[in-house]
Formats: C-alpha cells, sequence, structure tokens
C-alpha cells in the first residue's frame, strides 16, 4: 500500500474545459478531470499527455503545474480491496490541446460515461470531484502561481 501519484489536467480550448462524465453507484452522477496515475519512472507531464490520450481521445500538453490535492478514501472495504487507490495525490495541470484531432480513446474509467466539453462559466453549476476542486476551480484557473487544496478525505472512492 502507497500513496498514489495522479496527474490531472484541465484541459482549456474556446472558453471550455474537457471533463470526464462519471456515474457509479456510491457516487451518482459526477465529472472529474482526466488523468491519472502516474508509472514508475515516468514524469508527471508524461503521465498526463498519455492519461489523456486513453481516456478522451485529445492529445495535449501541460502549460502550468496548477494545484495539488490530497484525496483520502476512509472506506475499509475499499482500502482492503483497492490499497493503492485508497490515498492519492492530484497534480493538477492547466494544458491545452496539441490540435483538434480525436482519437478513439484507449483506456477509459469504469465509472467513465464519456467526455464532455463544459463552459467555464458553468463550472459552478456541475458537481466536479474531489470537492476541494470543484469548490475551487475558478481560483485555480484564475492563479498564476499553484494552489494547495488540501486534504479531503471521502466516504467513496470516486474518478
Amino acid at each position: 500500500m502507497g500513496i498514489r501519484s495522479t496527474a490531472k489536467a484541465i484541459i482549456i480550448d474556446s472558453g471550455k474545459v474537457l471533463l470526464n462524465k462519471c456515474y457509479d453507484e456510491n457516487n451518482g452522477e459526477y465529472y472529474v478531470l482526466p488523468g491519472g496515475g502516474q508509472n514508475t519512472y515516468e514524469t508527471l507531464q508524461d503521465a498526463i499527455v498519455r492519461e489523456c490520450l486513453e481516456e478522451t481521445g485529445y492529445t495535449v500538453y501541460p502549460v502550468r503545474f496548477a494545484a495539488l490535492c490530497e484525496v483520502i478514501c476512509d472506506n475499509v472495504s475499499f482500502r482492503d480491496q483497492h490499497a493503492d487507490y485508497a490515498h492519492k495525490m492530484y497534480h493538477i495541470f492547466i494544458c491545452g490541446l496539441k490540435n483538434s484531432t480525436r482519437l478513439q480513446p484507449t483506456e477509459i474509467d469504469n465509472m467513465q460515461l464519456g467526455s464532455a466539453w463544459i463552459d467555464i462559466p458553468a463550472l459552478d453549476k456541475i458537481r466536479l470531484l474531489p470537492t476541494a476542486l470543484g469548490e475551487n476551480i475558478q481560483k485555480v484557473l484564475d492563479g498564476v502561481s499553484p494552489v494547495f487544496l488540501g486534504s479531503e478525505h471521502i466516504r467513496y472512492n470516486h474518478g
């Protein structure tokens, strides 16, 4: 068991952000940033490019590191079954699209229904997880320096 390092992307294009739309029985419907686990010896920048291509079909490039958020799942059953996913560090990057070409996603998460472009002004009207990110997304977008969003204990894991 260890702490999972993840690279997450706020992909911005034409005043919209690309999010993964998700659903699971414990959390209901929600949105998350594209991205996922960093592989051993893989840079965060390489992880974000690979994960976004796998989940969304888009090739992205990191513009800047924007935020850090820690998420700890308190559900004992989940911890026992998925120890490597129970404690995650989200390294959040602002990213741009390398081009408008979209390939077929090759590796989407189990709870992922698809991806959706959301207008930036509408981000406060959707349920974006983790909660600390959802409540501070505009601060992250407007910031010039990285923001620590804190540590969040959750009952049920999410994407």
